[in-house]
């Protein structure tokens, strides 16, 4: 993520956009850390707004960061960008409510922009797939 020589320009802007879409499926829990990063530091002298940003982020940690299997409820299987996007709008919608708005919508946008500023500067073709370079064993065939 932080490869420096990874960076340049892209030619066109359907370059871009296609590099923006794969870094952002690659990257996603990065951005999200950054985003959430940017956050805590914009809310360092908004107490009541940390307390709430404290209590998401155990939130995050225990539903997305630290879960090895998928999120089930009620026998079916919640995928990662919903849980992704749920944890998002919620902790927004919760520091809203507290009294740092202008910090918080002025942190989110500047995390908006570092996270597109880095995805689409970011080149896509040294970015891998651990189940295809063996680095994630799948399930053996063998008995």
């Amino acid at each position: 993520m932080f490869n420096i020589h990874s960076l340049n320009f892209p030619r066109t802007f359907s370059e871009a956009i296609s590099r923006f879409r794969a870094n952002l499926a690659y990257f996603r829990m990065n951005y999200a850390i950054i985003v959430l990063l940017i956050l805590f530091l914009s809310l360092l002298w908004h107490p009541i707004s940390l307390i709430v940003l404290i209590i998401m982020m155990a939130l995050w940690l225990f539903l997305y960061f630290l879960r090895d299997e998928p999120l089930a409820i009620f026998n079916r299987t919640i995928d990662d960008r919903v849980v992704l996007v749920v944890l998002g709008v919620s902790t927004f919608l919760f520091l809203l409510l507290t009294d740092g708005t202008s910090n918080i919508l002025v942190s989110v946008l500047i995390g908006a922009v570092v996270v597109l500023v880095h995805a689409s500067l970011r080149r896509t073709g040294d970015l891998y797939d651990e189940e295809s370079t063996g680095l994630v064993s799948g399930p053996s065939s063998s008995s």
